[in-house]
């Protein structure tokens, strides 16, 4: 018997996967040995890696036996191991998860309650178990980064089937996921869950980061882009835009978290929105909005002569959605108002539609895009990706997520051939 060990925080159905590879055999073949209910997660692509297996106290038992790692072990190491499969669901032979037979239930692991699932480092699981492997992994947003090998570990199930980025050639990704932990302090310290605290920063740098597309001045983003990609996107910009968004924006990120958990910053929100006398409007002209520009590296964006598509100007790109909600927060706060549920008084609480779309919804919306256009070029019609001005349309998407909740989607049509 081999004996197999886990990875920390595998997802099940991954070490599942490996324990079929050590012995010389696809993951299908193991598959028997347990009584599913459900099917194994699909998508355009084939099945999807961002599977998760649930076991029963049989099935798990079988899983330690198989790999030749003990129950607590594995327990420890894979953070969906002891999720109980629901008693009472019948398998394709009719029997239930409760019965007492090694059975299990096919879900996505996104969609549990451990959190987001990316690539494991490739070359940190074949210096670990000796073996070219593919291990998923649970693994916070902030935690993507391999600092040994400078890689950028991807969302699984997004997909694209892309594992990794290439970090050498911009190592601010990797020392901004080293200035976190000191940011994930503070907002504990302030009595802020840090996990929210970055799902709101996130969400703000994402709405930048479609608005950047018309900023005239922007230099950092389109270089650690192309850098990420290995030194140049090519014709294939828009999809490299898509998957690489979330560490290219990571470092501005972590800045705009710590200038909200910054003492002195919230002072200077309190100050440019009236001090506690009249209320007066954030304008992009205000302390508040200086110091975050000059922090983000890009003092020309508090310039008041912008036009509104180029400037952080008085519902510009960086003066809406989130971020004005987290400052009102502060100030309500400051204020002293009050309401029995606590309404606009969270400045991390984050609406659903100004949450970003995922690699998957906007990698589907370029597809149909793609699809669109062709079609659009076969009958000799204009597939709508222009708008009259000959600019870049923003492709917007509406779709529901797993919840039933509203969302959208945008994906940059690339301008049409000259």
């Amino acid at each position: 018997m081999l004996r197999v060990a886990p990875m920390t925080g595998e997802t099940t159905w991954s070490y599942l996967s490996r324990l079929a590879g050590r012995y010389g055999m696809e993951p299908a073949a193991l598959l028997p040995w347990w009584t599913w209910s459900g099917s194994r997660p699909q998508d355009e692509g084939g099945p999807r890696d961002d599977a998760e297996v649930l076991l029963s106290p049989a099935g798990r038992r079988l899983l330690a036996q198989l790999g030749g790692v003990a129950e607590h072990d594995l327990a420890r190491a894979l953070p969906a191991f002891n999720d109980e499969p629901r008693s009472g669901t019948p398998d394709r032979s009719g029997e239930t998860a409760g019965s007492g037979r090694p059975a299990g239930r096919w879900k996505v692991a996104s969609a549990g309650e451990h959190g987001p699932v990316a690539y494991g480092c490739a070359l940190c699981a074949a210096a670990r178990t000796g073996q070219d492997t593919v291990v998923v992994r649970y693994v916070a947003p902030w935690q993507r980064a391999c600092a040994r090998h400078q890689r950028w570990m991807l969302t699984a199930g997004d997909g694209h089937r892309h594992h990794h980025l290439d970090l050498r050639a911009a190592p601010e990704v990797a020392a901004a996921q080293r200035a976190w932990p000191k940011v994930a302090r503070v907002a504990a310290a302030a009595g802020a869950d840090p996990g929210r605290v970055f799902t709101l920063a996130h969400a703000v740098v994402c709405a930048w980061w479609e608005q950047a597309l018309q900023w005239e001045r922007e230099r950092i983003w389109p270089a650690r882009l192309h850098a990420v990609a290995g030194g140049d996107a090519g014709p294939r910009f828009w999809w490299w835009r898509i998957i690489a968004r979330d560490a290219v924006v990571f470092p501005e990120t972590v800045t705009l978290a710590g200038a909200l958990l910054d003492p002195g910053m919230q002072e200077r929100i309190w100050e440019d929105h009236g001090a506690g006398g009249l209320v007066r409007p954030f304008r992009p002209d205000g302390a508040f909005f200086r110091e975050l520009t000059a922090r983000l590296g890009r003092p020309w964006l508090a310039d008041t002569g912008q036009a509104p598509q180029t400037g952080l100007v008085l519902g510009g790109p960086l003066h809406a959605g989130p971020l004005l909600e987290c400052m009102g927060a502060f100030t309500r706060i400051r204020r002293g108002q009050q309401h029995p549920r606590g309404y606009g008084l969270d400045p991390w609480w984050l609406r659903a539609d100004h949450r970003p779309a995922s690699g998957r919804v906007q990698l589907r919306a370029l597809a149909e895009r793609a699809t669109q256009s062709a079609a659009g070029r076969g009958t000799g019609r204009s597939g709508g990706a222009v708008n009259a001005g000959g600019g870049a349309l923003m492709v917007r998407r509406l779709f529901r997520d797993r919840h039933g909740r509203a969302g959208v989607a945008y994906t940059a049509a690339p301008p049409p051939p000259q």
